[in-house]
């Protein structure tokens, strides 16, 4: 039965590791028109004992290092003399591309960690007969 708390543990972690990417990825877009808001970035890191993964955890955040662009508008109230000023790197599109891999992500982590439980029940159901 330990290869099946194994299994449910690691899809576990792996469904609030992509979650938290999810809310990261969400961000970013609620923050697509925000003056001065930099990417943020979540990596993921193996947690494991001395011989074998035992699940995934999301890293620290991090902010991308790409360049922030300068939007011309002298009327803005951020406007430097020369009328810019810097507003976000995000990029919509790569944002939306991320929120539908960490979805896919999600779900399939989602039917693993149900076809375990599936599996285990079953198994529990044939040691009784």
């Amino acid at each position: 039965m330990s290869a099946f708390s194994d299994a449910l543990g690691v899809t576990a972690s792996a469904l609030k590791a992509q979650a938290t990417r999810l809310r990261i990825v969400s961000e970013n877009i609620a923050n697509v028109d925000t003056p001065g808001y930099r990417r943020k970035t979540v990596p993921f890191e193996l947690t494991r004992t001395s011989s074998e993964v035992t699940g995934v955890e999301a890293g620290r955040v991090r902010l991308s290092d790409v360049a922030l662009e300068r939007i011309h508008d002298p009327a803005h109230p951020m406007a430097d003399a020369t009328g810019h000023y810097e507003g976000s790197n995000v990029q919509m599109i790569i944002e939306i591309a991320d929120a539908r891999e960490a979805q896919r992500s999600y779900e399939a982590n989602l039917k693993m960690f149900e076809q375990t439980r599936q599996m285990s029940s079953s198994l529990m159901e044939l040691l009784r007969r």
